[in-house]
């Protein structure tokens, strides 16, 4: 039986390129016709991460609300937590249209937006007029056209100090060029003790620390991996986020649509992301928290990921295709899979695959 929303998504939304279909999505979310899901909170989901209490583990991965425009609606729909952006100081247009592209056979999507976005202070306002407290994260970028990138890194930290519950320095989108040379070693190092001392300075003159994660790319060399944990570990970062798109094409059945240039995700990023995940967990050790994003289609692709060493989850590029009741599925999903494990809570369930995907050759 087709879930009503799928049969208007795929027969209606699917009428429209993807980037007006995204549009109209966020537009339906404003005015409240998508409405809000109601989840039994489940005490086994709750996380504590990085200082922070998540009620559950699933959270809307940065990209579908780039303005913070619907970040309290998103959580309406039963997400854990929320991350706007990526964000960047000036405004800009990202990169010429068509720019989104649907893979319906593969479930996956390919984009090369480019950090389209209305800049710092547009979102800074929306998340500053926002009275919820809702478990909001901000994820910050540096312009195409910056003379400083890793200053453009230092302005967001500052900018949104006093509204966002974490940060996420993306370094890893293949679309703003020159950017994913960040997460070479000597570049990463200079970017991660630039950003942190604004961090620990506003923490200083705020009273709280607001904790940082660093997003890499799934496209990284075995050495790429190693310096990536290396420089996480000593400067103390809060955390990972593994990972964001891909440039690799393997095993899709559009051939068409995979000629275009841009990051791939959705299911086709699952099993490459989720072992990178595994191997960055193996590196980092047990303590360093990670949140698994790709191709999270499912409870069960949810539970992977924390079996492979995650400790909390985003998606989006699979709600595209499953709609947003997509949300509500994999929470009550995931207490259905705690009953069958018989575990007291999710946290148990923890790299109990971590071997497994760390071996995994993607």
């Amino acid at each position: 039986m087709i879930d009503p929303f799928k049969r208007l998504a795929r027969k209606g939304l699917f009428l429209f390129d993807p980037e007006t279909a995204h549009g109209m999505s966020i537009a339906a979310l404003k005015s409240g016709l998508v409405p809000a899901c109601q989840i039994t909170p489940d005490p086994r989901l709750r996380q504590s991460v990085a200082g922070l209490t998540f009620e559950n583990p699933l959270g809307m991965a940065a990209g579908y609300d780039k303005n913070a425009e619907v970040p309290e609606a998103l959580l309406k729909l039963g997400f854990g937590f929320t991350e706007i952006g990526t964000v960047t100081p000036k405004p800009q247009s990202g990169n010429p249209r068509p720019r989104i592209f649907r893979l319906v056979e593969d479930e996956g999507i390919i984009n090369r937006l480019g950090f389209n976005n209305e800049g710092h202070d547009a979102a800074f306002g929306r998340l500053a007029a926002l009275r919820g407290g809702g478990m909001i994260g901000v994820n910050i970028g540096a312009n195409k056209d910056s003379e400083d990138r890793i200053a453009d890194y230092v302005a967001g930290i500052r900018r949104f100090y006093s509204v966002a519950r974490y940060f996420t320095a993306n370094i890893s989108s293949p679309n703003t060029p020159g950017l994913r040379d960040l997460q070479g070693r000597e570049s990463l190092a200079v970017l991660l003790s630039s950003v942190l001392a604004a961090r620990d300075e506003m923490a200083a003159t705020s009273g709280r620390k607001i904790p940082v994660f660093l997003k890499i790319a799934p496209d990284l060399t075995e050495e790429g991996m190693d310096d990536i944990a290396a420089e996480a570990l000593s400067h103390a970062l809060d955390g990972l986020i593994v990972s964001n798109t891909t440039l690799s094409r393997d095993g899709l059945k559009d051939q068409r649509q995979a000629k275009e240039a841009g990051g791939l995700s959705g299911v086709p990023l699952f099993e490459k992301s989720t072992a990178v995940l595994a191997r960055m967990r193996k590196r980092v050790g047990p303590d360093l928290p990670i949140i698994g994003v790709g191709g999270v289609s499912s409870a069960e692709t949810a539970l992977e990921k924390i079996r492979a060493g995650a400790d909390l989850v985003q998606l989006y590029s699979c709600m595209v295709y499953e709609g947003p009741g997509l949300v509500g599925d994999i929470v009550r999903g995931l207490s259905k899979l705690l009953d069958r494990e018989k575990a007291g809570s999710i946290r148990d369930l923890r790299d109990t695959r971590l071997d497994y995907w760390a071996a995994r050759k993607v």
